[in-house]
């Protein structure tokens, strides 16, 4: 949930670590901060807010030396305030840490530590690193040794980067992304290749379980128990190119209108990788799926598409539940896995729980270095490139894409969708985005808005309900057409707005009927369809297509809509409040 960069080399540290924050930043914002070695000492300057603000507020960039780490934080343990954001001081002031991810025994930890009077300012858990990491450096006087020790004591999921009072960097990864960067300027240590991508084109990918160091002399690896590794240096992917705004005004905008390109490059994996992940679950006797947030929704479509066109059952589980049914899984079962980063900790755990009851694990990912990407039998990645914005646009629909070319294959080709024929109408769609800003100036009052669907478009009646949730902080609930006369229908009134997600196909009728009993009762009805209707209060086109293909379509409207009406409540679509993008806690 937070983002973590260290830098040693032979500019200054400030410019590259405020740079590589601000790209970061999606992964969380509520505070930010740096530390700088130079000179012998230490220095720290932080601050609540988002990058920008507490460079502003603190000249972070005036921080001198050619090492040091930064921390972008989304709070778990204790409030957003200066204390608690990070980098944080052993009590000594001799190492300074920043870190991501849970320390489960930190309670104990410091109590420990305390009796040894080592003493502790904020409230947090990460706070521990630093005072357990200087116990160990005061006794040992050994840099490796103090990071083994340290990291055979935390329990948790956590990754980590230390400034030694040598100005050694020294990091640990265990259950949460951490990436090492090589340039011509130096070294790079952070949670994500955005990080540093304008500085470095070679990488290491860290395993779980293991401990860097890096300094003038180069980089060292092993692992938890001091033994060596060796990791070749891989090439960053072009596809990070594509991490900066150009002439949009958001990320999220720039990733909204990237769709019809990006559904093309998620169908462009091999067929043979498609195959063998097709074959595997055509085979399995048992079959789910997990994810969270929009792929838990992607997930229902999959579960549709199986059932409707390959008779073929597919329990769907949202990740953070998995744990409550470890029966589930067994010798016999197929887990799929849906996830953007590869890294959220629901979707990791609900993994690990089916693997170690010996199910086999498939994944469909955006990031194949990632934690999933590596406890995966086989990984279909997305191919659609990193995304900024903190609510899923273009990751969903490129979800959509390979789960449409996988269940297409297990149901024999009679899902009718064409990527090419999809890709040229999301491009319609989004040519008419600005009579879709109309409708955002009318809905930015609204206390409650509605979305119905039947069928497949329940799915995504689920997913525009939750792009508003996240971007415009309207309550916004997806409900299933035909479940109105059963609880929902008490709910509306003049004051609510209804969107009907109603397509010309099977389910047309149906939801128009619905949509006129809504309208009776004084609600105003947005259509999402190909056909105008005047059930509706606002009309939003969308072109014809398959039936199967709609959702790729009907998807776009609702992304620009909560895009624009985010717009006209002031608030920042790229990052919304209290959300991050990477989910790595629970």
């Amino acid at each position: 949930m937070c983002s973590i960069i260290g830098y040693l080399g032979d500019i200054s540290a400030t410019k590259i670590l405020v740079s590589g924050l601000k790209r970061m930043e999606y992964r969380g914002y509520d505070s930010a901060g740096v530390a700088t070695f130079a000179d012998s000492q230490i220095r720290v300057k932080k601050g609540v807010g988002r990058v920008e603000q507490v460079n502003i507020s603190t000249n972070l960039q005036t921080l001198p030396g050619n090492i040091g780490i930064g921390h972008t934080r989304w709070a778990t343990h204790g409030g957003v305030n200066e204390t608690n954001a990070h980098p944080h001081l052993s009590s000594s002031g001799q190492i300074a840490i920043v870190h991501n991810g849970i320390i489960d025994n930190y309670k104990e930890l410091k109590e420990i530590l305390q009796n040894r009077k080592y003493f502790f300012k904020s409230e947090t858990d990460s706070e521990i690193i630093a005072n357990l990491l200087q116990y160990h450096y005061d006794t040992t006087k050994d840099i490796r040794l103090s990071i083994i020790k340290t990291v055979n004591e935390l329990k948790g999921d956590y990754s980590f980067v230390a400034v030694f009072p040598d100005g050694t960097l020294g990091a640990a990864r265990f259950h949460e992304p951490l990436i090492v960067g090589v340039g011509k300027n130096g070294y790079f240590i952070s949670s994500d290749v955005l990080g540093f991508i304008e500085h470095a084109d070679d990488v290491i990918y860290p395993d779980n379980g293991e401990i860097v160091i890096v300094n003038f002399n180069g980089i060292e690896l092993f692992d938890f128990t001091g033994m060596p590794v060796r990791h070749q240096i891989t090439k960053i992917s072009k596809e990070f190119a594509d991490a900066y705004k150009g002439d949009y005004a958001h990320f999220t905008l720039k990733e909204i209108f990237e769709q019809p390109l990006t559904v093309l490059r998620a169908g462009e994996n091999t067929r043979k990788e498609l195959e063998s992940f097709a074959n595997a679950i055509k085979d399995a006797k048992q079959l789910y799926i997990t994810g969270s947030g929009t792929s838990y929704n992607a997930a229902l479509v999959a579960k549709h598409l199986f059932l409707k066109y390959g008779k073929k059952k597919i329990e769907t589980i949202i990740s953070s539940e998995a744990r409550f049914y470890p029966d589930y899984f067994d010798k016999q079962s197929v887990l799929i896995a849906l996830s953007q980063s590869g890294e959220s900790a629901d979707v990791i755990e609900a993994v690990k729980i089916a693997k170690n009851n010996g199910s086999s694990i498939f994944s469909i990912i955006n990031s194949m270095t990632s934690s999933l990407a590596q406890i995966s039998s086989i990984s279909v990645g997305l191919n659609c490139g990193p995304e900024i914005g903190v609510a899923a646009t273009k990751s969903f629909t490129s979800q959509l894409s390979v789960i449409y070319k996988i269940a297409d294959m297990i149901c024999d080709t009679q899902i009718e969708f064409d990527l090419q024929k999809i890709s040229s109408s999301m491009n319609k769609v989004l040519g008419s985005h600005l009579e879709i800003q109309k409708v955002a100036r009318d809905i930015k009052h609204a206390s409650d808005i509605y979305i119905i669907g039947r069928g497949i478009h329940y799915p995504i009646a689920l997913e525009a309900a939750l792009k508003l949730k996240e971007l415009t902080y309207i309550h916004a609930e997806g409900l299933p057409g035909g479940e109105l006369k059963h609880g929902p229908l008490a709910l509306m009134d003049s004051n609510s707005f209804v969107i009907a997600v109603n397509p010309n196909d099977s389910t047309y009728m149906d939801t128009l009927t619905s949509a006129r009993e809504i309208k009776a009762r004084g609600a105003k009805i947005i259509g999402i369809s190909d056909i105008p209707s005047d059930v509706y209060n606002y009309w939003i086109e969308i072109p014809k297509t398959n039936e199967s293909s709609y959702p790729f379509v009907e998807i776009i409207p609702i992304q620009i809509l909560a895009y624009y009406a985010a717009l006209e409540k002031d608030t920042d679509p790229d990052y919304p409040r209290n959300l991050a993008k990477s989910v790595t806690v629970k």
